[in-house]
């Protein structure tokens, strides 16, 4: 996030107008119609790059639960497909990893039609492929993207729920502990009375 990108307004506009071509059925197994790994090389090359093969085979599957994370691999191509980033090309070493890891990590929390249609999940996607590009909205610091990226995430809401939920977990734990000490202490005392 050291390096300014483009105006957030204009990612947020790219994705609201993203064609029914990057929202159609990815290809899983025999079902579905767009062949991911074909728009992911198609991306690549665009933007300079030469994948390898083993790089595309990671957006081929046959198993249904990769659906979710193809489609948002999908709808990142078309993020990225902008010109900003046709100037100003992400690495690609960043771009691969925010194509393969970062699709698996938002397709886990949000379904990708909310990514389009949802303004707060449009933002976080914006924002999270910028993050992991090293870059951030143009006229915002380092510390008001990052801040404004982390209040969007879902996965951040799940980490910090899953931690609340465990720290209640814990403290229920020494709650009972200690009403079970207090109890064994008061039947001592009875005892030796």
């Amino acid at each position: 996030m050291e390096r300014e990108g483009p105006p957030l307004e204009a990612l947020l506009h790219r994705l609201a107008e993203t064609p029914q071509d990057f929202l159609g059925e990815p290809r899983v197994g025999q079902a579905g119609r767009v062949v991911v790994s074909a728009v992911v090389g198609d991306l690549c090359r665009l933007l300079g790059g030469t994948p390898t093969t083993a790089e595309l085979a990671a957006f081929v599957s046959n198993e249904a639960r990769d659906r979710n994370r193809l489609a948002v691999a999908l709808l990142i191509c078309w993020l990225l497909a902008d010109d900003y980033f046709r100037a100003n090309t992400p690495p690609p070493p960043a771009l691969m990893e925010l194509l393969t890891a970062g699709s698996a990590e938002l397709g886990v929390q949000t379904q990708s039609r909310k990514f389009v249609e949802d303004p707060e999940r449009r933002e976080e996607l914006a924002r999270f492929a910028l993050a992991r590009v090293g870059l951030r909205p143009l006229g915002e610091s380092v510390a008001q993207a990052q801040d404004r990226l982390t209040s969007l995430s879902a996965a951040e809401r799940a980490r910090v729920m899953q931690a609340s939920r465990a720290a209640e977990e814990r403290a229920r734990a020494i709650r009972e502990a200690l009403a079970r000490k207090a109890a064994e202490e008061s039947a001592d005392k009875w005892s030796r009375e």
